[in-house]
């Protein structure tokens, strides 16, 4: 009986172990599991964070969009600054180039128009930005 007893203790202090190497082994796969939960969460809340900056993004480019809309034709109009052709022809003919001009020289240089056409091309060259308003 005692070969028995001590076959039983034997078993039970193996098992005993057993079951404390498992223990140990449950409490660290406890710990990796909790770690990774805390990455999950961490990249939830990441991609919370992703969508609200995409969100603001759309927004800051539906606006850009607009003010682009918006300002273009205002731009196309201060910028632009030609002179049709025919009148640039017809300076030229008289001895007046591109670049600001001499009122003296544009008044001698028109002095063969109509008052009509003078009005005009002083009108265009106004528009232009080659002339003042005071020399009409």
């Amino acid at each position: 009986m005692e070969n028995r007893e001590q076959e039983m203790v034997e078993r039970l202090e193996a098992a005993a172990t057993l079951l404390e190497r498992t223990l140990h082994w449950l409490d660290e796969r406890q710990g990796a599991l909790s770690g990774e939960v805390e990455r999950i969460s961490a990249t939830v809340e990441q991609s919370h964070r992703e969508e609200e900056l995409a969100a603001r993004l759309a927004e800051a480019e539906r606006e850009l969009a607009e003010l682009k809309a918006n300002a273009a034709p205002a731009v196309l109009t201060t910028l632009r600054r030609t002179v049709p052709a025919a009148t640039v022809a017809m300076l030229a003919k008289q001895g007046v180039g591109e670049g600001p001009v001499d009122v003296r020289a544009l008044d001698a240089a028109l002095a063969g128009l109509s008052l009509e056409q003078r009005i005009a091309v002083k009108s265009q060259l106004q528009r232009a930005g080659a002339i003042g308003e005071g020399s009409r």
